[in-house]
């Protein structure tokens, strides 16, 4: 299929398949035109892409980790275990940014608090 077919089929703009190319997450075939093509798999590769972006990763993470991703249900799971672990120091990485983030929100509040009551 071409990338309009699988734009239509993930909901991912073309500019977005292109730059999941351009990060070596997907690799269509070229034809001789220049086309990429690509295959039925690719549909499923965007969706685990997707998924793993919406997890918080970014996208030089997700091209090592994505080969050891299987789907179970609506879900991905680890198929290898040092993958396991580095999914586990992203999340605990995330886990700290957001122990940070809730800190200085607690802190901004104290402030317009404070400044409320002047």
């Amino acid at each position: 299929m071409f990338i309009g077919e699988l734009s239509r089929r993930t909901g991912v703009s073309t500019r977005g398949l292109r730059y999941y190319e351009e990060q070596g997450l997907l690799r269509p075939q070229r034809r001789p035109s220049g086309y990429r093509e690509f295959d039925e798999s690719d549909t499923a590769t965007v969706r685990r892409i997707r998924i793993l972006l919406a997890a918080g990763l970014n996208t030089e993470l997700i091209r090592e980790v994505l080969p050891c991703m299987a789907d179970e249900g609506s879900i991905l799971a680890p198929t290898c275990e040092e993958m396991a672990q580095d999914l586990q120091r992203e999340h605990d990485r995330l886990s700290h940014s957001i122990e940070q983030l809730q800190a200085a929100r607690t802190m901004l509040g104290m402030i317009i608090h404070a400044g409320g009551s002047a």
